[in-house]
């Protein structure tokens, strides 16, 4: 006789279906539940690809979702002391397009900044741009998240290019980002002056909870006067970020000092970053 079965007939012949009935709907309901579950770990996980930034000097590798408009305002306070001093305010109004799942594109309406020295200040505009990014891979359930970003910027005695590589891989609450950048600018009177720059940067970040996120940047830059590295300028800044994220809007703001001696590089910066999905 095998468990469950009965040799009396009625109730307790139909125990054995019953119980099998039951066995399945308990199975469905923990698979379904199982399900909901996992759901719900992902996708915070994957809303938070659509236009957040957790950072505001490092690139993330996922893209603006297809059919999305983002609208995100910048604004980059650096405070100068050698010299002599300057404080310098800069702009930036951007819209970007959720192309396709992989493929997002930017307008930079306007740079233009404020600068405010002992003797004088002004406004002065500086450049305009656009921005192409292309996802290779997911951050979360690839082993790395990988894409290629492609900016030209243009404006009054000024073009510069700019090619980055983004790499990010997140663990859970956990993200890290890194970027390696490659610019070339030709500036004043018929682009003759020329120079470039290679840059290294690093971002971690951690979701403390679904809305806010806390973490450190670094930039490390290789400064190439006329494409030449005679110089050897080197410049380093380090600093804490915070992101806070509600609905269709956020706000990320980072502070990076100089951890190197460069005299014409700023002292202290901050980059404040809003922005908010149609």
């Amino acid at each position: 006789m095998e468990p469950g079965e009965s040799r009396s007939g009625g109730f307790l012949a139909e125990m054995p279906r019953t119980r099998s009935r039951r066995s399945w709907a308990t199975q469905l309901i923990g698979t379904i539940g199982c399900l909901l579950a996992l759901g719900e770990s992902i996708l915070p996980a994957l809303s938070c690809f659509a236009g957040v930034r957790h950072f505001t000097y490092v690139y993330e590798a996922p893209t603006t979702p297809a059919g999305t408009i983002d609208f995100e305002n910048w604004v980059t306070w650096q405070r100068f002391s050698n010299p002599a001093r300057l404080d310098e305010i800069a702009f930036r109004h951007e819209i970007e397009f959720g192309i396709t799942e992989k493929f997002q594109a930017s307008i930079y309406l306007a740079d233009w900044f404020y600068a405010r020295a002992k003797e004088s200040s002004g406004v002065t505009y500086s450049d305009s741009a656009l921005e192409f990014i292309y996802n290779l891979s997911n951050p979360v359930i690839d082993p790395v998240g990988l894409s290629i970003y492609q900016e030209f910027r243009g404006g009054d005695r000024v073009f510069e290019w700019e090619s980055k590589l983004i790499a990010q891989k997140n663990f859970g609450p956990l993200i890290l980002a890194y970027n390696a950048t490659l610019e070339a600018v030709w500036e004043g009177k018929g682009l003759a002056e020329r120079s470039s720059e290679l840059q290294q940067a690093i971002g971690l970040s951690y979701e403390i909870s679904p809305r806010i996120s806390v973490g450190l940047e670094l930039l490390h830059e290789f400064l190439l006067p006329e494409w030449r590295d005679d110089e050897t300028i080197r410049n380093l800044f380090v600093g804490p970020n915070v992101s806070y994220r509600r609905g269709s809007w956020f706000v990320t703001v980072t502070a990076l000092a100089q951890a190197t001696n460069t005299r014409s590089e700023a002292d202290f910066q901050t980059r404040t970053i809003a922005g908010f999905a149609f």
